[in-house]
């Protein structure tokens, strides 16, 4: 009870502070105020576009490898690039041999994409991203699916002409209508509509999405364009487990068995590279995290003076309330109650100011950027919360402790 009295009647008193001289306590706090803004604002532009950005890279999967001829991360400056073009693209059998074989996967799967056009009757849509698949495909990423179903194990086996095609690819060659068991051609061969995406909207950038995709078996894939070395060539891909050593082991395994698989000596290099999908999105981390620590720096110099404006407006208010200080001590006040009594009120001047900033920042995030979707989180509200508090213990703890140190009787004295 003693604890919710001192800081009820703390409360009071910086309320009373506030409006004894209001223009001079709004200029004070507009420094905490801009300062809380400028961090907070530049973490949610900044989280909303790593967010983006990694949502636009999920046609990768999480978890998972991936075999290529070139690695995503180049190599050293001098590294001629001809070693990596000269080395063989993967193959169906190397797909059938590490799915037999490989024990840290939860899933190997088979994958050749190419760019074409896809028809139904006087409709057409150009510019799909088309990709045979193999069966296991749903285990190693993600397929979502707004209608109808993915391929049966029997039909990819049988390279049967069935097609699950993007909500926007659906929209333009069936408008006002479902595609679902509907016909489409690409490529002058008739395949039937099975599975329409889920609809993911304009992206930031201009990468590969579902809405402009299309999904058939890999057999079907290959009567359409010729795979291989001179060809398109195929990805394997593998996912690995959810442990914190599943990608690790998975890696070593599969660099092993495609050694085997390829006939490489001891002495010999890897003529593959093993590539994990979240390399791209640790690279775009990074990136972002120079980002927020310039955030911090901007927004930095504004909290700073921010606290020299709190700093001052409690030093002048030790000042204005020195008689009244010398009163509470002489009728038995602690001196932990005086120094919570100026710090409850830095901390509130403070909290008021970052309030305030969380609010326009809160405001900002209704302008839309482009296709950018600005997102207030509330790991930033409690963060602009908790810098604005930690700001008003620094500004308030040294008027705070002058005022608990007053000698009652010179205090009382004083004008």
């Amino acid at each position: 009870m003693l604890f919710f009295q001192l800081t009820w009647e703390s409360f009071r008193f910086a309320i009373s502070a506030l409006k004894s001289n209001l223009t001079r306590t709004i200029l004070s706090l507009l420094g905490v105020t801009v300062g809380i803004f400028a961090i907070i604002a530049v973490f949610t532009l900044v989280d909303s576009l790593e967010n983006n950005i990694k949502s636009s890279f999920s046609f990768l999967g999480t978890n998972v490898m991936r075999v290529d001829r070139f690695p995503f991360a180049s190599g050293p400056q001098d590294y001629p690039w001809w070693k990596y073009f000269r080395r063989p693209s993967a193959t169906v059998a190397e797909y059938r041999f590490l799915e037999q074989r490989l024990g840290s996967a939860e899933a190997v799967t088979i994958s050749a994409s190419a760019t074409t056009t896809v028809q139904a009757g006087s409709n057409a849509f150009q510019g799909t991203q088309l990709t045979g698949v193999a069966y296991t495909y749903q285990d190693v990423y993600e397929i979502a699916l707004e209608e109808g179903r993915y391929f049966s194990e029997m039909e990819i086996n049988a390279s049967r002409n069935l097609a699950i095609i993007g909500k926007t690819i659906a929209n333009t060659l069936y408008p006002n209508q479902t595609a679902i068991g509907k016909e489409i051609k690409m490529k002058g061969m008739k395949f039937i509509v099975v599975g329409i995406f889920e609809e993911e909207g304009e992206g930031l950038f201009d990468l590969p999405s579902k809405d402009e995709a299309a999904l058939i078996p890999y057999g079907a894939f290959t009567k359409l364009f010729y795979t291989g070395r001179n060809g398109i060539e195929p990805t394997i891909a593998a996912k690995g487990r959810e442990d914190d050593i599943g990608l690790v082991a998975l890696e070593n395994e599969m660099t092993g068995l495609l050694r085997a698989k390829r006939g490489l000596k001891p002495v010999e290099e890897n003529n593959f590279a093993l590539n994990k999908t979240e390399f791209i999105q640790n690279a775009i981390g990074s990136i972002f995290d120079v980002i927020s620590a310039a955030g911090w720096v901007i927004g930095g110099f504004s909290i700073l003076v921010g606290g020299f404006g709190i700093a001052n407006i409690m030093f002048v208010s030790v000042r204005e309330r020195t008689n009244i200080i010398g009163i509470q001590k002489s009728l038995g006040a602690k001196n932990y109650f005086i120094l919570f009594q100026f710090l409850f009120e830095a901390v509130c001047l403070s909290l008021i100011g970052g309030g305030t900033g969380i609010i326009l920042v809160y405001f900002l995030s209704f302008v839309q950027l482009g296709s950018l979707d600005l997102v207030l989180s509330f790991s930033n509200i409690i963060l602009g919360l908790g810098v604005s508090s930690v700001i008003g213990i620094v500004s308030g703890i040294v008027p705070a402790t002058l005022a608990a140190r007053l000698d009652p009787v010179e205090a009382i004295r004083s004008n």
